[in-house]
């Protein structure tokens, strides 16, 4: 018998492919640090300019003309099932953590920041999409939202 060896592989794709390979190992880590961090350190601030949302890359500041102030509410995202994020279209959800983009039961966009699906406050906007946030305190975040946007 006469065994014969393969012609050992002298191009670049394959170490071209390594670094790609990297690269993508390397972002997907920060996306899911961010993440992690995002879970534990988001803010939501209400000024009288409107709803500001920090956190992780989904973060923006919504007008107060934008917010239906007398329309948000806190919501029990176990018991109104229409609530209940559906479908993720662009975000994190994690366990225990769900952000970003999201379509809901009931059809409707959201942008979320929820931990706690028991505690949940519900924003629509006059912009095609609502927010869902887990607040600190629910019911103070709803009258101070109230009181820059009150229109529902």
């Amino acid at each position: 018998m006469t065994t014969f060896h393969i012609v050992p592989y002298g191009g670049r794709a394959l170490w071209v492919l390594v670094v790609v390979v990297l690269a993508v190992l390397a972002a997907g880590g920060s996306v899911l640090l961010g993440s992690a961090r995002g879970a534990r350190s988001s803010q939501f601030e209400v000024t009288p300019a409107g709803l500001r949302i920090i956190g992780d890359l989904y973060g923006r500041t919504i007008a107060a003309a934008d917010i239906r102030g007398g329309a948000s509410r806190v919501v029990d995202l176990g018991s109104e099932r229409a609530l209940a994020p559906a479908a993720r279209t662009m975000g994190t959800a994690l366990p225990g953590y769900r952000a970003g983009w999201f379509r809901l039961r009931n059809g409707e966009k959201a942008l979320l920041y929820v931990t706690d699906t028991h505690r949940v406050v519900y924003v629509p906007t006059r912009l095609g999409y609502s927010v869902l946030l887990s607040v600190t305190d629910p019911d103070a975040f709803v009258a101070a939202l109230r009181g820059v946007a009150p229109g529902s």
